[in-house]
């Protein structure tokens, strides 16, 4: 069982970058993402290898339904990818709130 886990860790980690290369593409993403991570993208990288860090970046994502939807339509991973790599990577079951 432990292995699965390791496994779930690690794909939930691959999902997690696939994000930030996402939110990297485009400037005023990751502009946006910096500011409010407080990171400077000088250790972008460096912070990149904790599942913490990992974390914020899917949370970030998933706050913004705009995001989320184009973030899925490039990547042809499904919003369960996304939620599910958070629960991997420590988080709790998240759901969006609806207005």
């Amino acid at each position: 069982m432990k292995a699965r886990s390791a496994n779930a860790q690690q794909v939930a980690e691959i999902v997690a970058i696939q994000v930030l290369t996402f939110l990297a593409g485009e400037p005023s993403r990751i502009g946006c993402f910096l500011a409010e991570s407080g990171i400077g993208p000088e250790t972008l990288r460096e912070a990149s290898k904790s599942p913490e860090f990992l974390l914020a970046v899917l949370d970030f994502l998933l706050k913004d339904a705009k995001l989320v939807e184009d973030f899925t339509a490039s990547s042809d991973l499904p919003l369960s990818a996304l939620t599910g790599a958070r629960i991997a990577l420590g988080g709790t079951d998240w759901e969006r709130e609806n207005p």
